[in-house]
C-alpha cells in the first residue's frame, strides 16, 4: 500500500483544480486505493501502473469498450491481423501517421510509430536485463527467440541480431511466427502490456525508464509523486479521433453512444490522479464532487455498501444507489469482476510449502479453518460470491459446475492436523510433526479493511492451534515479497487482462514464478497440460484440460481460494460514457465531464 495525502489537503488540491469556466480545460479526478510501482510496461505488473499505462500508450489491438462479451478490435493497425493457414504466422499492418509524444530523447524530431517499434517491445520483454514480471509473455513461443535469450546469458539481448520469430518487411509490416499455435495472441496484444516503446528514450532514460514514459497513446505523464499523486495531460501528437461507437439493444451503450459519438477523442485535457489508501476518505472525496468516478480500483468502497446501496438479501446481483445518491443524480454501473481473490501459500517457505503429505495437509487444514462465507457477508457486505474455479465466471474456460474450495470444516481441519503428527505442544499451540515449534508468515497490508482480514485469518489459525504472525508492510513491499518467494501466506487478486482462460492458469504455471506466479508453485503433471492447453482454442479438449489442472491444485492446495467481487462503479452526474470495464484497468480516457 502506499502513504497518501491527509484527505483535508487533498480536498484543497483537488478543489482549486476544478474548471473555473465552460472554456477552461477539462480536468478528471480519478483515484488509487494502492501505490503504482512505475510506468514502464516491460518492468512493472500492478494494476495501478498498467491504469497510467493503458493511457500514454498503444497496443497493436485493443478492447471494444461497450461490447460484452468483450471483443478485441484494430488500435494501430489497419485491420485485424492476417493468421497463416497453420496458425503459426500473424501480419499485423500499422496505420501511418501516428507520432510519438514530443521528448527530448527525440532531438527534436517528430518521431513516427513504426513495425520496428513492437519488434524491439516485444524483444525487450525477454531481455535477462530487464527482468521483466512478463518476460513469459512470448519467451518459449516465438521462433528463434529462446536462443537469442540464450545468448545473451545474463547480458543485455542482442536486439539488432536476425530473428525469424520477428520480422518487419517494411516500415510497416509486423510478422510474429510462433513455434505452436497462439490462440490467445489477440486478446493478449490487447493488454496493457505490449505496447510500442521508442528504443531511443529507454536507451536515453536507462535504469529510470518507469519514471519516464513516452508513447504515442493519448497522454503523457506531466507529474509524478510516487505514492502520492499522477499529473497525465494531452498528448499534442496525438492522432485526430472521435469517438465513433455502434450501440446495440443495451439502453446504457445506446445514451453513451448519444453521448459520444462524433467528439474528439479524448475530452479530457488533464486527468489528475490521487492515491488514497482508505476506503471512508475515498468516498468523502467522491460524495464532495472532488472526485469524478470510481470504477475499479477502487469502486464503491466494500464497508460503505450497504449505506449507499439498497441490496437484495437473496440475490447479490441486484442492488441499486439508495434514494439520496439517486436524488443527486449519481450514476451506478455494476459488474461481476472477470477476477479472483485468493491466498496464496509460498510453495518455498518452510514452515507451509513443499509437497510432503505433512505440509499438504497443513495447507488444507488453514483452507478450512477458514471461513469465506463469514467473510463474505461481513466484509464484502454480500457483494461476492466464492471462487470455485481457477478461471471465474464471463471468461472463456470457466466451468460452472467445479467444486474445488474446501468447505468451511475445523473439526476435520483439526483431525487431519493430528493425523500428520502436528500436536499441540504444553503452550497451547501446534508443533511440526519433528516436534520443533512453528509460526506461519502472513504477509499483510497497513489498512483498516487489512486489520479487518487479518481478525478474521486470526480466528481461523486460533481454531486449529498454528501460531501466526502478521508481518504488517506496505504494498510495493508485498510485491516484492511475492516477486521473491519470501512470505509464508499472502493475499491476492488477478483481474483478466483479457477474458481468457489463459490469463488465469498461467498464474499456476512453474516457469511463471517470480512474476504471476505468487505462491512459487511448481508442479510437473500441472506445467505438462498447462503447456498442452495453451495451444488450443477455447472449446471442449482445453476445458478437459482445464479441469485437470483444477484437480492437480485443489489436491496440492497451493492457494486458498477467495471470492469474485461485485464491481460497484459510480460516477458523478456530469460524467459522461460511463461503464465499467472488465478488462481495461481505468477507463478515464472514454469519459467526458460536462459541468
Amino acid at each position: 500500500m502506499c502513504l497518501r495525502k491527509p484527505i483535508a489537503a487533498a480536498l484543497m488540491v483537488w478543489g482549486s483544480m476544478l474548471p473555473m469556466h465552460a472554456s477552461a480545460e477539462k480536468v478528471l479526478h480519478g483515484v488509487f486505493n494502492a501505490q503504482e510501482t512505475g510506468f514502464d510496461p516491460a518492468k512493472v505488473s500492478d494494476v495501478y501502473s498498467a491504469a497510467v499505462i493503458e493511457h500514454i500508450y498503444d497496443p497493436l489491438l485493443t478492447f471494444d469498450y461497450l461490447s460484452r462479451p468483450v471483443k478485441v478490435i484494430p488500435n494501430v493497425v489497419t485491420a485485424m491481423p492476417t493468421v497463416s493457414a497453420d496458425g503459426l504466422t500473424y501480419t499485423f499492418h500499422l496505420k501511418k501517421g501516428i507520432y510519438f509524444a514530443p521528448d527530448p530523447a527525440f532531438k527534436g524530431k517528430k518521431r513516427e510509430l513504426t513495425a520496428a517499434d513492437y519488434a524491439y517491445t516485444i524483444k525487450r520483454l525477454s531481455d535477462p536485463t530487464v527482468a521483466s514480471p512478463l518476460s513469459d509473455t512470448f519467451t518459449g513461443k516465438l521462433v528463434g527467440l529462446d536462443a537469442l535469450v540464450k545468448k545473451a546469458g545474463k547480458g543485455k539481448l542482442d536486439y539488432d541480431a536476425p530473428l525469424a520469430g520477428i520480422q518487419t518487411p517494411d516500415r510497416y509490416t509486423l510478422q510474429l511466427k510462433f513455434k505452436q499455435p497462439f490462440p490467445s495472441l489477440p486478446y493478449v496484444l490487447a493488454g496493457s502490456w505490449v505496447e510500442a516503446q521508442a528504443r531511443e528514450v529507454i536507451e536515453a532514460y536507462g535504469d529510470n525508464t518507469n519514471a519516464h514514459p513516452v508513447g504515442t497513446g493519448p497522454y503523457m505523464l506531466k507529474d509524478w509523486k510516487p505514492g502520492n499523486s499522477m499529473t497525465l495531460v494531452r498528448n499534442p501528437n496525438f492522432r485526430s479521433e472521435t469517438f465513433h461507437y455502434q450501440a446495440g439493444a443495451d439502453a446504457r451503450d445506446q445514451r453513451i453512444a448519444a453521448q459520444m459519438n462524433g467528439k474528439r477523442y479524448p475530452q479530457i485535457d488533464r486527468i489528475e490522479i490521487s492515491v488514497i489508501q482508505e476506503e471512508q476518505p475515498t468516498w468523502l472525496a467522491f460524495k464532495s464532487g472532488e472526485l469524478d468516478v470510481l470504477s475499479g480500483n477502487p469502486s464503491i468502497p466494500q464497508p460503505l455498501i450497504r449505506q449507499v446501496l439498497r441490496l437484495d438479501p437473496h440475490n447479490p446481483a441486484r442492488a441499486e444507489l439508495k434514494a439520496e445518491y439517486r436524488e443527486r443524480g449519481f450514476q451506478l454501473n455494476r459488474s461481476l469482476e472477470e477476477g479472483i481473490t485468493f491466498y496464496a501459500f509460498n510453495m518455498k517457505d518452510p514452515a507451509v510449502g513443499g509437497f510432503g503429505k505433512d505440509k499438504i495437509a497443513l495447507r488444507r487444514a488453514i483452507a478450512m479453518a477458514f471461513d469465506n462465507s463469514e467473510t463474505i457477508s461481513n466484509i464484502r457486505r454480500n457483494q461476492a460470491v466464492p471462487v470455485q474455479y481457477i478461471v471465474p465466471p464471463n471468461v472463456a474456460g470457466h466451468n460452472p459446475d467445479f467444486r474445488a474450495a474446501y468447505p468451511f470444516n475445523p473439526a476435520l481441519a483439526n483431525a487431519l492436523l493430528d493425523q500428520v503428527g502436528y500436536k499441540i505442544g504444553a503452550g497451547g499451540y501446534r508443533n511440526q510433526p519433528d516436534g520443533k515449534p512453528f509460526t506461519v508468515d502472513f504477509v499483510t497490508g497497513p489498512t483498516a479493511i487489512d486489520k479487518q482480514w487479518n481478525e478474521y485469518w486470526q480466528k481461523a489459525f486460533d481454531r486449529i492451534k498454528v501460531r501466526v504472525n502478521f508481518r504488517v508492510v506496505q504494498w510495493n513491499e508485498q510485491a516484492k515479497a511475492l516477486q521473491e518467494c519470501k512470505f509464508g501466506i499472502a493475499g491476492a487478486a488477478w483481474g483478466a487482462d483479457y477474458p481468457d482462460g489463459d490469463d488465469f492458469m498461467q498464474l499456476l504455471y512453474g516457469p511463471n514464478t517470480g512474476g504471476s506466479n505468487y505462491s512459487c508453485y511448481r508442479s510437473a503433471r500441472f506445467d505438462s497440460l498447462y503447456e498442452q492447453s495453451r495451444v488450443l482454442p477455447d472449446g471442449p479438449a482445453r476445458n478437459r484440460l482445464y479441469d485437470q489442472m483444477n484437480k492437480i491444485v485443489a489436491g496440492d492446495t497451493p492457494w486458498v481460494y477467495g471470492d469474485i467481487r461485485y464491481v460497484n462503479g459510480v460516477a458523478q452526474p456530469w460524467v459522461r460514457g460511463f461503464k465499467v470495464h472488465p478488462n481495461f484497468n481505468a477507463i478515464w480516457r472514454f469519459l467526458d465531464v460536462q459541468k
